[in-house]
């Protein structure tokens, strides 16, 4: 059986939704401070937008459906993680953006250099760039019984 990919739902096999207040202005701030693309918009209420080959749902905040926005600077109960080529570069877009930076980027043991920034909506964002491969074993971790 052949699967059929639906242009407006895509193919990636795990989609996001974030709420916010203001899905218009979450689109912009989005795309213009972490560099994500409209792939569509549904009236004022609901959006996709993309990154790579990551896609992510912008939802209104709608009690008939059980969702709500995080309140005030209280971040939200979402965090979403985005893989980047240069994270120094884009850390800095962000900043330059107005993203609120909660750890600047650093360099952690399992092979990955980090940011975290929350947007205007509340939601926390990680940024990573690859900077090693490394099997968990190398920094403490562990792999699944029979996987090499």
């Amino acid at each position: 059986m052949i699967a059929v990919i639906n242009r407006t739902t895509g193919s990636a096999s795990v989609v996001p939704e974030l709420v916010y207040a203001d899905v218009g202005s979450a689109i912009g701030w989005l795309c213009g401070t972490f560099g994500f693309t409209e792939v569509w918009r549904a009236g004022d209420h609901r959006a996709r937008i993309a990154f790579g080959n990551g896609v992510v749902i912008l939802a209104d905040a709608d009690a008939e459906y059980g969702r709500a926005a995080p309140h005030g600077d209280a971040p939200g109960c979402h965090a979403v993680m985005v893989k980047v080529d240069d994270v120094d570069a884009h850390h800095e877009r962000a900043r330059q953006g107005g993203a609120t930076v909660l750890s600047p980027p650093t360099d952690y043991p399992y092979g990955e250099r980090q940011y975290t920034v929350q947007d205007p909506g509340g939601h926390r964002w990680t940024f990573t760039q690859a900077i090693a491969d490394l099997a968990p074993e190398d920094w403490g971790g562990t792999s699944p019984v029979g996987t090499d």
